[in-house]
């Protein structure tokens, strides 16, 4: 178990830096069809790894689920950067963070057998989901038809594709369905050329001018690629019953996040300002006591 659990907390390190990337840059004037054209489109450089494994084409089966995994993940991206456009960041990251893990926890029993998981483990599972939505709740939290809509259909998405990754990683091996996902991302993206206003969105000058946003756009990219083949690994490397607790892991992004973002707010406050209050103190610590007693749980039991 230690493994995968060492890879899944890697992995949010690497994504809170990819967060922190994708918040100067959303705070600027790309738009969610240029972004994740963009990110989509940095998905080719997964064919590095071809020299290093016994590259072939997958079976039918591989073939299916690698489609399937590129299609939710694209969905996935496309919606929440789109709920990220329109709602406070807060308030999404609250929403998919928290239904994430319950609609993996569903979706292992649907696609897999019924899967034998310690109680112990289950109650860990619960702790982690507990401080993943206490780090991760904001105030004053709105909830609209709309914004359901749009947030639920991206988590589901999200969802769909842990399962269809472990269905990948089974079946073609965890390398090469990295190296295919990637390829099919790659080719998928292309789909958004199909309409006018995205393509003028893709190809607008600001996009090319502006050279903070792509800095930090090149480095959201390295730190969520990163991000993206740990989590990979640890899926590939977790027994299917444990998805769900890797997804509710996700509360050690926040933290990692909050501790990089205070940092930058104290020594370069003209890049980045975090809020700082007593109640948002308390609501760290509570959260970090949860998920420090859930990742015990684990390594000890």
């Amino acid at each position: 178990m230690i493994y995968w659990l060492i890879a899944t907390i890697l992995a949010y390190l690497f994504f809170s830096f990819a967060s922190l990337g994708d918040k100067l840059v959303l705070a600027g004037k790309p738009k969610p069809n240029s972004y994740t054209f963009y990110v989509g489109i940095f998905g080719i450089f997964v064919i590095l790894f071809i020299p290093f494994i016994n590259f072939g084409f997958p079976d039918n089966a591989g073939l299916t689920f690698v489609i399937l995994d590129a299609i939710v993940r694209i969905l996935g991206m496309y919606t929440m950067y789109k709920a990220l456009e329109k709602f406070d960041v807060s308030k999404v990251v609250a929403t998919i963070g928290a239904t994430q893990p319950i609609f993996i926890f569903i979706l292992t029993f649907i696609f897999f057998k019924p899967q034998a998981m310690p109680l112990i483990d289950i109650f860990a599972f619960l702790i982690l989901l507990a401080g993943s939505v206490v780090i991760s709740a904001g105030k004053n939290i709105k909830i609209t038809a709309d914004y359901l809509k749009i947030t639920i259909f991206s988590s589901l998405m999200f969802s769909f594709d842990y399962i269809f990754a472990k269905l990948v990683f089974q079946s073609a091996g965890f390398l090469q369905g990295v190296v295919w996902t990637g390829i099919f991302i790659f080719l998928f993206v292309f789909v958004f050329l199909l309409r006018k206003k995205s393509r003028k969105e893709i190809f607008a000058k600001r996009m090319i001018l502006s050279r903070k946003t792509e800095k930090s756009f090149v480095f959201a990219q390295v730190s969520g690629g990163i991000a993206n083949f740990l989590q990979s690994f640890a899926i590939y490397l977790a027994p299917v019953a444990f998805l769900a607790t890797i997804n509710s892991l996700r509360g050690i992004q926040y933290i990692f996040l909050f501790i990089i973002a205070l940092l930058i707010s104290y020594f370069y406050p003209k890049v980045l300002k975090e809020e700082l209050s007593r109640k948002i103190i308390l609501q760290k610590i509570v959260s970090i006591i949860l998920i420090a007693v859930g990742l015990a749980i684990l390594v000890i039991y």
